[in-house]
């Protein structure tokens, strides 16, 4: 059961991988990508 407690104990709020691309980061990049295709 969460509560309080175990929700702010178990919260990802302001962390992220060093992986992770900042949106300033991801921007010159974003063009470069291929267009999604319409089938899954």
């Amino acid at each position: 059961m969460w509560t309080p407690t175990t929700r702010r104990q178990y919260s990802r709020d302001g962390l992220r991988y060093e992986t992770d691309l900042t949106d300033a980061a991801w921007a010159p990049t974003e063009p470069l990508m291929p267009e999604p295709l319409a089938r899954g």
